[in-house]
C-alpha cells in the first residue's frame, strides 16, 4: 500500500494551506516535513527534489510534485473532486481560479508595510463582496443546490469555503448579504467538519512571529 503524501512546506498557511484543505475534504491523512530554516530549503534544493527550487512540494504516489495548481488539479482528479466531465472541471477551474485570485490577496496582506495594510483590507472586502462571493450566491441560487458543481461536492466548494473563512477572519459579517453562502452545508460533511476542529493539522492565521520565520527562510 502506498504511504501517505507527505507534504513539505513551512508550518503555516501559506500556499500550502489549500492542499492540506483537499486532502483533508477527501479523507486522505498525510504526514508534514516543516522547513523551519533556510538550512532546510537549501537542503531540499540540493538534493535536487524541487523541481523549480520552489515549494510547495508534495511526495504522492511515486512523485515529487511541485506547483500548487498541479498539486491540487492531481489531488482533485484522484480523488473525485473534478467533475465528472470537460465542461464540469471548465466550471471548477472557474470558480477556483476565482477564490484562489481573492485569496492571493489575503495572503500576502500581513507582509505589507502597515500603511498600505488598512487600504488593501478594503480592497479585498469590496472586491469579495462585489466580484466573487455574488458569483458563488448566484450560483447556488440558480441551481437550488448545495454544491457549485453538479450538485456533488468537488474541488470548486472546498476551496469556498476555504476562501469564505478567510474573508471572515478579516471582517466577521462578510457573509451578511449572502445567505446561500451562509448556510453552506459542507463545512458539515464529516472530513471538513474534522478538519475545522482544535487539534487538526489546519494552520492559524498568519501572526507576526510567523512573518519573521518566512522573512529568514525565503530571504524576504
Amino acid at each position: 500500500m502506498a504511504g501517505k503524501p507527505k507534504l513539505h512546506y513551512t508550518k503555516g498557511r501559506g500556499k500550502m494551506e489549500s492542499i492540506r484543505w483537499l486532502l483533508a475534504a477527501a479523507g486522505v491523512e498525510f504526514e508534514e516535513e516543516f522547513i523551519e530554516t533556510k538550512e532546510d530549503l537549501e537542503k531540499l534544493r540540493n538534493d535536487g527534489v524541487l523541481l523549480f527550487q520552489q515549494v510547495p512540494m508534495v511526495e504522492i504516489d511515486g512523485m515529487r510534485m511541485v506547483q500548487t495548481r498541479a498539486i491540487l488539479s492531481y489531488i482533485a482528479a484522484k480523488y473525485n473532486l473534478y467533475g465528472k466531465d470537460l465542461k464540469e472541471r471548465a466550471w471548477i477551474d472557474m470558480y477556483v481560479e476565482g477564490t484562489t485570485d481573492l485569496m492571493g490577496m489575503i495572503m500576502y496582506l500581513p507582509f505589507q508595510p502597515p500603511d498600505t495594510k488598512e487600504k488593501n483590507l478594503a480592497l479585498i472586502i469590496e472586491r469579495a463582496t462585489t466580484r466573487y462571493f455574488p458569483v458563488y450566491e448566484k450560483a447556488l441560487k440558480d441551481h437550488g443546490q448545495d454544491y457549485l458543481v453538479g450538485n456533488k461536492l468537488s474541488w470548486a466548494d472546498v476551496h469556498l469555503l476555504e476562501a469564505i473563512l478567510m474573508v471572515e477572519e478579516c471582517k466577521p459579517d462578510v457573509l451578511s448579504a449572502f445567505p446561500l453562502l451562509q448556510v453552506r452545508r459542507i463545512s458539515n460533511i464529516p472530513t471538513i467538519k474534522k478538519f475545522l476542529q482544535p487539534g487538526s493539522q489546519r494552520k492559524p492565521p498568519t501572526d507576526e512571529k510567523f512573518i519573521a520565520v518566512v522573512r529568514k527562510i525565503f530571504n524576504i
